[in-house]
């Protein structure tokens, strides 16, 4: 399911990226994501946000250093992530709900 509602500068889109994952974007840099299983491995909130093309590639990312969680950069691809976690990725940031 994909909604595309215009409100001002803003372009807000609902998409069902997966069964455990819902997202509510609101712009190109500031991304809420509401987890309806929780806990999801990190590398998968890459993927489905489409930050990533691919599995391969958000877990290449993180082992690389390029992803912080919480302010600490995070290198392992199975990290838990919860409700109140907040994840970086280059100029993406994802809060999750």
């Amino acid at each position: 399911m994909h909604t595309i509602i215009k409100q001002s500068s803003f372009t807000v889109k609902q998409l069902a990226l997966h069964d455990s994952i819902w997202a509510l974007s609101m712009s190109n840099d500031a991304v809420i994501v509401e987890l309806t299983q929780s806990p999801t491995e990190l590398y998968k909130i890459l993927k489905f946000e489409g930050l990533v093309a691919s599995g391969a590639q958000a877990k290449q990312a993180i082992a690389d250093g390029l992803v912080s969680v919480n302010g600490e950069t995070e290198t392992r691809k199975r990290k838990k992530i919860i409700a109140g976690d907040k994840i970086q990725f280059l100029e993406t940031l994802l809060t999750i709900r």
